[in-house]
């Protein structure tokens, strides 16, 4: 049976592939043959009206298309308040406080969150929730969060290897290192011992193409790859992995056609792969340039800025408003979230005196930067930071004061 399976699926990619990547092209080509015989390239423009109106009624009421995301609320809060951000869109303070009641009624007694009110929790909705909390970054959010609970529930996950469960009794993968590095760092619970072995582990994911597979010995993928460097950047460990093959392997995976990412090799290109790919680039850039590359440009990243900017302006903007993953498919948050977040690493360059920014199409087409790390604004990230460091990691004082105390000497 297992050999079945992998020859259809052989059959699949070797004939199929070619078929629908001819028609996504096909489509791909009618929408930039309109915009260059118009002569609206020069002009393209962000919907932003419309992706904001969309994203507001999205916060207060979901059609029943979105049932099967009832495991994933905390999700949809955090496409939708990250989007604003990037539109530079504020958020109301009466719906800042109700997504942190409904936020805190989805934190488990036991350390972390779930997917909705009384779901088990799970480490995915833990990130998009915590995530969330930070884009409001008022105390009342802060204050959400149970650090202590939320430690307890990291080291319930952790496993010999240094990998954690995405929940317990659940899978090992690539994405549960980082959404458990990315919340222990921004809440700071990171204890001496929380992330032994995890580097190594994640190490070990990367394979022969470059890339990271979700766990050791699995093919290449752009959201695991992510997922892989951006825990290594908050370990402070990125040097564990062979940063070279990675570059060659992510920059392969822009499509020369299309000008969007595609996740994996021959796969076709999808909007959301505009950060998950994308977001690489300045993370690769930081870790090569700390290691002393002197190639690297100090005004671009390393792909091509302009082209992802057409395809996302050019094929992924509905019309009504909202960003899909590709011509003919339906809108939704989660490509809404991820193609603006793609488009605003494409826009901007460093920050500070190395700010450079690439912005195709109508000044007005500029999004706020997004923190390549955490997919949040970098000023959130900064303010959620030095919130938390004011506060001791929770037991860990404890545990200094038994070490110093065994540490005394004892009179005979």
């Amino acid at each position: 049976p297992g050999r079945g399976v992998e020859c259809l699926q052989c059959v699949t990619q070797t004939y199929l592939l070619p078929s629908l990547l001819a028609k996504v092209e096909e489509k791909i080509q009618e929408v930039f043959s309109s915009y260059k015989f118009n002569h609206l390239v020069p002009r393209l423009i962000l919907q932003r009206e419309k992706h904001f109106h969309y994203l507001k009624r999205g916060l207060r009421q979901l059609t029943d298309a979105y049932e099967c995301l009832d495991a994933s609320r905390p999700w949809l809060c955090y496409w939708i308040l990250h989007s604003l951000e990037l539109l530079d869109e504020p958020i109301p303070q009466i719906v800042a406080t109700d997504v942190c009641r409904f936020l805190e009624l989805c934190q488990s007694p036991e350390g972390g969150f779930g997917g909705g009110p009384g779901q088990y929790p799970h480490l995915a909705p833990t990130y998009a929730a915590v995530n969330a909390l930070c884009i409001i970054g008022t105390e009342e959010a802060y204050d959400v969060i149970n650090r202590e609970k939320l430690l307890q529930y990291l080291y319930s996950l952790k496993q010999p290897d240094g990998s954690f469960l995405m929940h317990v009794g659940g899978e090992v993968d690539v994405r549960s290192a980082y959404c458990a590095a990315s919340v222990a760092s921004l809440t700071n619970i990171i204890t001496p011992d929380l992330f032994e072995g995890t580097a190594e582990w994640i190490a070990r994911c990367q394979n022969w193409e470059g890339g990271i597979g979700g766990v050791p010995g699995m093919e290449a993928h752009g959201g695991y790859t992510f997922c892989g460097l951006a825990a290594l950047m908050i370990l402070k460990r990125e040097r564990s992995l062979n940063l070279k093959s990675l570059l060659q392997w992510v920059t392969s995976r822009q499509m020369r056609f299309e000008g969007g990412f595609q996740g994996r090799c021959n796969k076709l290109v999808d909007g959301c792969y505009s950060f998950w790919q994308a977001g690489l680039l300045p993370l690769l850039h930081c870790a090569l340039h700390a290691q002393g590359d002197t190639a690297l440009s100090m005004s671009h990243w390393m792909f091509h800025q302009q082209a992802l900017q057409e395809y996302i302006l050019m094929c992924c903007q509905c019309p009504a408003g909202g960003l899909l993953d590709k011509p003919g498919k339906s809108r939704d948050f989660y490509h809404t979230c991820y193609c603006l977040s793609g488009l605003s690493i494409a826009q901007h360059f460093g920050s500070g005196a190395m700010l450079h920014d690439v912005i195709l199409g109508v000044p007005e087409n500029a999004l706020q930067p997004t923190h390549p790390v955490y997919n949040i604004g970098p000023d959130k990230v900064i303010q959620a930071s030095t919130h938390f460091l004011q506060k001791p990691v929770p037991g860990f004082k404890e545990l200094q004061d038994d070490v110093s105390v065994s540490a005394e000497p004892t009179s005979d």
